[in-house]
């Protein structure tokens, strides 16, 4: 009987657990294109002078909008969840796209990340409000921005600029609400470590699996 139990852990689980993963919506192979190659951004002033672009990163891309001071708390929810967890890899960044005049409330809050956080992978960039509704407005998305040319979602974009989620009808997802800490640690954290896998498989299929995604 003790056997017959060894040789089900030994082998038939691991087959069973392989086709449960392999047959889930969002098995650990490829996380759906919602919106694909996405524009770069533009030479818009960033808070540093630093040059930032998508290409060639995996970027956690957000919008402001005016009331940053007021709505903080969704950085930190994202600063707590994830960035703290992964800021540590080479190809990742995190781009919040603000509009001009927020750069001291920009300022402020990294600030206040710098006192336990490593903040050299957060980067703001600053353009127009009409500026970022055209940028916005080419992701080809559901939501909307809000009245303050912002949202509380951040997008997963992929190193060639595909914006990545959910197509399944049941659980269709472009975005993750940094308001809602659960989904972060849930939804997003489950779909950041897909593009992860990804890298780290197309890395070691290359025999170039280092600290870089």
């Amino acid at each position: 009987m003790k056997k017959n139990i060894v040789l089900f852990v030994l082998f038939i689980l691991p087959i069973v657990a392989y086709l449960f993963f392999a047959s889930g919506v969002n098995s650990f192979i490829k996380l759906p294109i919602i919106t694909p190659k996405i524009a770069d951004i533009g030479n818009w002033t960033s808070l540093n002078g630093e040059k930032v672009t998508l290409d060639k990163k995996i970027t956690i891309l957000g919008f402001s909008g005016t009331q940053l001071l007021k709505n903080r708390g969704n950085l930190f929810n994202l600063n707590e969840k994830i960035y703290q967890r992964y800021h540590g890899f080479k190809d990742l960044q995190f781009v919040m796209i603000c509009p001009l005049g927020t750069e001291k409330d920009v300022k402020s809050i990294m600030d206040a990340f710098d006192d336990f956080t490593d903040v050299s992978h957060w980067y703001f960039v600053f353009t127009t409000p009409d500026e970022i509704k055209s940028y916005y407005n080419q992701l080809h998305l559901v939501n909307k921005l809000d009245a303050n040319y912002g949202t509380s979602n951040v997008f997963i974009i992929d190193k060639e600029r595909n914006l990545r989620g959910r197509k399944d009808k049941k659980e269709y997802k472009e975005g993750y609400d940094t308001f809602h800490p659960s989904e972060l640690s849930n939804e997003m954290l489950d779909d950041f470590k897909i593009i992860l896998y990804e890298y780290r498989a197309a890395l070691k299929k290359n025999n170039n699996a280092t600290k870089q995604l």
